[in-house]
């Protein structure tokens, strides 16, 4: 099933998510139904308060990238309950963009190097490092798990900058090639 993306200015982007308890009903589908709703919208990576869901679970599909970052071919998993360990190394600027903020990207600084313990979708423990762009890409989905968007990360002048853009998404005033949801609170 293909969710549609929930954008900018849904309160459910700025909660932090819940853990995913052992006996979580159909744990397998909800998988299956965010890498099918990241592939839809042609992204790497979706996280599922992203698509309304307030728990601690992301996917990431490099594929997409293997042209540029080949050792991206096969970087296919799913974090549950996943736990940064450790952040460290050389702090990167890098362009980034995000399915819940249509048609902005901008310059973000994260670190370049990561440790990450998560269980996968056997749920399996894992406790696993990764650095450049793998990490990057980690964090920014394990962000959305804190309620945190990449917007918030960028200098304040950017921000100042974009915030009729932002204005504009939260009001559904924006173009995309999937569906999406806006939030719209009930006036009284």
């Amino acid at each position: 099933m293909i969710y549609p993306v929930v954008v900018y200015g849904h309160p459910v982007l700025k909660k932090l998510a819940e853990e995913i308890p052992d006996n979580f009903p159909d744990l397998n589908q909800l998988i299956d139904d965010m890498f099918e709703t990241m592939y839809n919208a042609e992204g790497i990576g979706l996280a599922a308060p992203q698509i309304g869901k307030s728990l601690r679970i992301f996917v990431i599909d490099g594929a997409p990238l293997a042209d540029d970052e080949p050792d991206f071919a096969d970087f296919k998993k799913v974090f549950i309950n996943p736990k940064i360990i450790e952040k460290n190394g050389e702090v990167v600027s890098m362009n980034e963009g995000c399915l819940s903020i249509p048609n902005i990207r901008e310059e973000v600084k994260r670190e370049s190097f990561i440790r990450i313990q998560y269980y996968d979708e056997n749920r399996k423990f894992n406790d696993e490092s990764y650095e450049g762009y793998k990490a990057r890409v980690i964090l920014h989905e394990y962000d959305h798990l804190d309620g945190i968007l990449f917007v918030e990360k960028i200098s304040p002048l950017r921000k100042k900058l974009i915030k009729g853009k932002l204005n504009d998404i939260a009001r559904g005033k924006f173009e995309a090639d999937y569906k999406t949801i806006v939030y719209n609170p009930k006036r009284k």
